[in-house]
């Protein structure tokens, strides 16, 4: 019966990884899959996102769809993250491929393109991804139906899926197949990395015009009121907290009787009560005895223990312990035996005794001197007061609980406890003020304080007592009021918002200046020229040379890539590092080498002709899907996806 449940177990744990790879990844040369990717499988709910044809491709097909793309992409890039699979367009891409498998699934049908029901059990018996099923070369059905069922999966679902696969094969394999690059191509592309530009690249810098830059206190106050809300600051709480700790309590000085009875009750500090031991064990066979008094003689007048322990063939049994108290000791053998070892001078044997595991014998390597009290006496002291601080500590926490549960208010609490309490400005879960400053006064004890007051209920005016150094170091805490997350008052950022209103509106100024260098050198003037009747001093454009290999080969700034993807003899502009300004790029020639070697054009061809494919199937797809006829809402596709954003609290781009 056990064996028959794990192999149960084991035929769904295939499938489950058959499914995986069929439902999840997709099947044929374009990955396409899901199973509720399609019409077949039921009518379409949710919004509708996309038609082909008179099928909607709707809400719930394409969420479906995306989390199945993610699945895939996590096998292959296991630290990927699903909100940046979202902002990379993951689901627009999941939206692009059910409308390429409708349309396919489409135009097969109008071309009279079929998949039998015969060629999906073909396909499924001899399906690898099914293996466990067969039994000889017979495909046991009832095996795969009660695995499907495990699985959760219907055959009709299996049979859905096989057939889109069986479907792309048809359409698509012969495509890539007969797809070929010819050598001419390759030694065309094979030139490209090799294309050596001239020309300037220069910059309109934020930093020239903000400095000419004055806004009054009417344009602050109404940038302040149009864009309030990219000024809002998280929660706030205005916290106050008292600290408890070794300044907080007193303590008794130790007496001699406390120090005497640690001192006492320390084996370290006394005489021969720490000690290194070795021991032989021999068991309990009928020759045990005999051979552990032949043993202990041989020890006695005068054998290495070890080497005697060695010399009876006892060497694995062989232990030598170092460090050893009386209690420690005794729980390896008996507190019989450990009591005479450390009763026992140093060099002595003995025994042989019984133990719990046999015949021992132990000898004394050494045994400590112990330390005179006088020596001592200041480190039992301090350990004395260590314990009493923390036993008093821990007592006027474990007061102050109590009164707190009885009903006592937070400043009743410090106030009859003698503690200093500190109250905060309104602060949020970092220790930043409504500027978005740290608060200056935020100390280490009320950094560790903050995520306790944090979750603590606002409305709940009780105080708590969390640690800060468990044992030694506590707080009393409690919350004064909090403030919800809302834009500060203007006149508490004014500076702030002055300062982004000057870069913002320098940004908008300095776009204006780029775009018309640009236009003068796009009729005609050469770019430093147009720099120098900006109308404003600006840094001279500096002259570039660079190979597009270049930005190939390496993460190229975003002008240089602007550089090469210009016409010699043009200009356009594209954003400075860090909202630094505006660049202006204007390549003025281009250089190519007239034929590329024979290796190299060789290597360019057969990189082609692996993408060549894939790029042939999209063109097909996209053939389809225009004869077809497909209608995206394209407003809706992005509702959707700020919607997905929202439950993932990611911010959309």
């Amino acid at each position: 019966m056990a064996r028959k449940r794990f192999r149960n177990f084991t035929i769904a744990a295939i499938l489950f990884m058959s499914l995986v790879a069929i439902v999840i990844t997709g099947f044929g040369t374009g990955g396409f899959g899901g199973l509720s990717s399609l019409s077949g499988n039921g009518s379409p709910t949710g919004n509708e996102l996309a038609r082909v044809g008179s099928v909607a491709i709707t809400t719930d097909q394409a969420n479906t769809q995306f989390n199945a793309d993610f699945r895939q992409l996590r096998q292959r890039l296991p630290n990927a993250q699903i909100t940046e699979f979202l902002n990379q367009g993951g689901f627009e891409g999941a939206v692009d491929r059910l409308i390429a498998i409708e349309a396919l699934r489409q135009f097969a049908q109008a071309k009279g393109i079929i998949v039998t029901r015969a060629m999906i059990d073909t396909a499924i018996t001899t399906s690898p991804d099914f293996q466990f099923a067969r039994i000889g070369n017979n495909f046991d059905n009832n095996i795969f139906q009660r695995a499907l069922q495990q699985a959760g999966v219907s055959v009709e679902e299996v049979r859905s899926e096989f057939g889109r696969q069986l479907l792309q094969r048809q359409l698509l394999e012969p495509i890539e197949a007969g797809y070929t690059v010819p050598l001419g191509v390759g030694q065309a592309y094979a030139t490209v990395p090799l294309e050596q530009r001239t020309g300037m690249i220069g910059v309109v810098p934020v930093g020239a015009i903000e400095r000419s830059l004055n806004p009054g206190e009417a344009e602050v106050a109404a940038y302040y009121q149009r864009w309030r809300d990219r000024f809002a600051v998280p929660e706030r709480r205005v916290i106050k907290y008292a600290l408890i700790g070794p300044d907080q309590i007193s303590i008794a000085a130790p007496t001699d009787a406390e120090i005497g009875a640690v001192y006492a009750n320390t084996p370290r500090y006394q005489a021969g009560q720490i000690r290194t031991l070795e021991s032989v064990n021999f068991g309990s066979a009928a020759s045990a005895q005999a051979d552990a008094n032949a043993f202990a003689q041989r020890v006695r007048g005068g054998t290495g223990f070890r080497q005697a322990a060695q010399a009876a063939g006892r060497g694995d049994a062989y232990a030598r312990r170092a460090n050893q108290t009386q209690r420690d000791f005794a729980t390896l053998v008996t507190p019989d035996i450990a009591a005479q070892a450390f009763q026992a001078q140093q060099g002595a044997i003995i025994g042989p005794v019984r133990s719990q595991l046999g015949w021992v014998v132990v000898r004394v390597e050494t045994a400590s001197a112990g330390q005179p009290l006088a020596s001592v006496r200041a480190d039992i002291v301090r350990e004395i007061e260590r314990r009493k601080r923390r036993a008093a500590i821990n007592a006027l926490v474990s007061q102050l609980e109590q009164q707190i549960d009885e009903g006592t208010s937070f400043e009743d609490v410090a106030r009859g406890a003698h503690l200093t309490v500190v109250t905060t400005p309104p602060i949020t879960a970092q220790g930043q003020l409504s500027n978005g400053q740290a608060w200056p006064q935020v100390s280490a004890d009320l950094r560790a304080l903050l995520p306790a007051a944090f979750d603590m209920d606002p409305d709940d005016s009780r105080a708590q007592v969390p640690a800060i150094e468990e044992g030694a170091r506590y707080a009393l805490l409690g919350i004064d009021r909090s403030e919800p997350a809302a834009p500060p008052p203007l006149a508490e950022i004014r500076d702030r918002v002055r300062s982004q209103l000057i870069r913002r509106t320098a940004l908008v100024r300095a776009r204006q200046i780029a775009d018309a260098i640009a236009a003068r050198v796009n009729g005609g003037m050469p770019l430093a020229q147009a720099f120098a009747q900006a109308g404003l001093p600006l840094p001279p454009p500096q002259s570039i040379t660079a190979r597009r290999l270049d930005i190939m080969t390496r993460q190229a700034p975003e002008s240089l890539q602007l550089f090469f993807r210009l016409r010699p003899g043009t200009a356009a502009v594209v954003a400075a590092p860090n909202s630094g300004g505006w660049m202006v790029a204007a390549p003025t020639q281009s250089l190519r080498t007239p034929a590329a070697t024979p290796q190299s054009g060789e290597e360019a061809r057969q990189q082609l002709a692996q993408a060549a494919p894939s790029e042939a199937e999209s063109l097909l797809l996209r053939a389809m899907g225009k004869s077809i006829g497909v209608q995206r809402n394209n407003a809706a596709i992005h509702a959707e996806r700020l919607r997905i954003a929202a439950t993932m609290g990611a911010t959309p781009q």
